[in-house]
């Protein structure tokens, strides 16, 4: 089982990426099949991080790619001498931390023969960092590769973007997707089926759908909030019930996180009781401040994820409406959907599907959580 084995349903990608793998190992120097920066797109969920990674592997793998060997385990776990991997769990990734990246970038491989670095959130680069990049892009190591990762072409800059070669990936199938979930993940057929459907192909939020009760318990109590609201009270009511849910679930996922980390860093600076050595305190202000940067991401994160279960339910009543019934995303609830359906009509639904793809666009913009989720709450009232 070779390491491109893990992208599903990306065979164009594959192909081109197999091509590129070929040229660096036979002629070891950049061709029309291997350049030195790449940037890998495509929706949540399609892979474009595990490509990315998938490629580094078989860059410093000596047999392209084999998945068995020392490089190739070293590289899937982050540990692997010549492989960097950046990844920021933060709302940005700034300036300092690319400079940094760009002086270990300089390096010469170690132990392979290229060396590589992986930006999974490019994205995320604030304006400074970006263009601190494009500089080392610009001007690249004769044995260095970037290996870029985005949703967009559009949220990367221009002047990057045109100097990378472009890979897009695509959202695996349901049936793709249900058929990993089994054979990977010894999942049943009915539950693999249910969680490729509802996640839309996402192979991340389908596994943790098939394989965590409690996640499907969020969903569901997240797509019957709209049936509760009946007022403006209501509206409000149910608009306090998604934001608390949300940080519950960020704050139960980031305790024993922060926790250990906290502790890792104090023993890492010599804490014998209330002593440490000169530098600890501001050690621990800067991880605490991380931490609270990531605390805010994840409530986001999963703000969002329960908004675009939303959209799917006023996705499957515009099918209704349409006189179409198969193929529902929620087919659990196709009863409370049929009432909805009956009880409104085809432009309003389709308004309130607007409203919550632009609560998702205020929220990415960092507007206020509580007050975005309660202006959607009243749209979706009326």
């Amino acid at each position: 089982m070779r390491v491109f084995s893990s992208l599903i349903d990306q065979s164009e990608v594959m192909n081109v990426l197999q091509e590129a793998i070929k040229s660096a190992h036979n002629q070891g120097d950049q061709t029309q099949g291997m350049t030195h920066a790449w940037l890998f797109t495509g929706p949540p969920g399609s892979g474009r991080s595990n490509a990315a990674i998938a490629f580094a592997a078989a860059l410093v793998c000596k047999d392209g790619g084999c998945s068995n060997c020392v490089d190739c385990m070293a590289t899937i776990t982050n540990s692997h001498a010549d492989v960097e991997l950046i990844k920021t769990e933060g709302l940005s990734i700034k300036i300092d931390e690319i400079r940094e990246l760009i002086s270990r970038a300089s390096w010469a491989p170690s132990v392979a023969s290229w060396r590589v670095v992986v930006i999974k959130d490019a994205d995320r680069l604030t304006d400074s960092a970006a263009n601190a990049l494009l500089k080392v892009i610009e001007d690249p190591g004769l044995r260095t590769v970037w290996l870029l990762c985005a949703p967009t072409l559009t949220d990367v800059l221009p002047t990057i973007r045109s100097r990378c070669r472009h890979l897009s990936l695509h959202t695996p199938s349901v049936k793709a997707v249900a058929k990993l979930l089994i054979e990977r993940d010894q999942i049943s057929k009915e539950l693999a089926e249910f969680a490729a459907r509802t996640s839309q192909g996402h192979i991340g939020i389908a596994k943790h759908l098939a394989t965590n009760q409690q996640s499907r318990d969020n969903r569901l109590a997240t797509l019957k909030l709209p049936l509760t609201i009946k007022s403006i009270p209501t509206a409000y009511k149910a608009a306090e019930i998604l934001v608390n849910s949300a940080k519950a679930q960020a704050e139960a996922d980031a305790e024993k996180r922060d926790e250990s980390e906290l502790v890792n860093l104090k023993q890492g600076w010599g804490s014998t009781g209330s002593k440490m050595a000169s530098g600890g305190a501001k050690a621990i202000k800067e991880l605490e401040k991380e931490q609270k940067t990531r605390g805010t991401r994840m409530v986001r994160d999963y703000l969002d994820r329960a908004l675009l279960d939303l959209a799917t339910l006023y996705r499957d009543v515009l099918m209704v409406q349409s006189s179409s019934v198969e193929n529902l995303i929620n087919q659990d609830m196709e009863n409370e959907i049929i009432k909805i359906a009956s009880s409104t009509t085809e432009s309003k639904t389709l308004l309130k599907i607007q409203a919550i793809l632009r609560a998702r666009v205020n929220l990415s913009h960092s507007s206020a959580t509580l007050l975005t989720v309660e202006s959607l709450m009243l749209e979706l009232k009326d």
